[in-house]
């Protein structure tokens, strides 16, 4: 029997593991929870993904790309005239509205970094490529402060489960700022 010709497979994987952690959390992910939320057989997972790290890893960089896409749509975040803690509380509004199952998924996927070794250079990628976004605005140091920050406050929304204050936000980045 001829192998049938399927280019978005390995995308539909991916994004199957990102709704596996979704619903299931990180452990509830498998090569085979996968397989069969993705509708594929077992050995297309293994194929495109050697190992769960592999996997776990395009997740994470496919979660990354979705939030550094909203980062940059924020054109004012270069803008040397707009105020840059009303810009970040705003942002994180938008991460935290609504809902909130994305954020929750990349963020167990970079919590996992803490176990899992191949996935701490992409975790520290994002965060570093935030505070390169960020120190455009202001020096190095401090766009690190305000990426950590930006994490602990949305962190602990999703934790706690209460809603975002952007007044609280604004004013405590807005600290960080001087």
């Amino acid at each position: 029997m001829a192998r049938r010709y399927d280019p978005e497979r390995r995308q539909r994987i991916i994004d199957a593991a990102i709704r596996v952690v979704g619903e299931k959390g990180i452990a509830g992910l498998s090569h085979r929870s996968v397989a069969a939320e993705a509708d594929v057989p077992l050995g297309s997972t293994t194929y495109h993904f050697k190992t769960l790290d592999d996997l776990m890893v395009a997740a994470l960089r496919q979660a990354n790309a979705g939030y550094a896409r909203t980062v940059l749509a924020r054109g004012a975040l270069q803008d040397p005239e707009a105020d840059l803690a009303a810009e970040l509380a705003a942002l994180g509004g938008e991460w935290l509205a609504g809902d909130r199952s994305g954020l929750e998924v990349e963020y167990e996927l970079y919590l996992a970094a803490l176990r899992r070794p191949a996935l701490r250079p992409v975790a520290a990628e994002w965060a570093e490529g935030f505070a390169d976004c960020l120190a455009l605005r202001t020096d190095p140091a401090t766009a690190r402060a305000l990426v950590a920050l930006i994490d602990g406050i949305c962190l602990q929304a999703l934790l706690t489960g209460a809603p975002y204050d952007e007044a609280y936000a604004r004013e405590m980045l807005a600290r960080v700022i001087g």
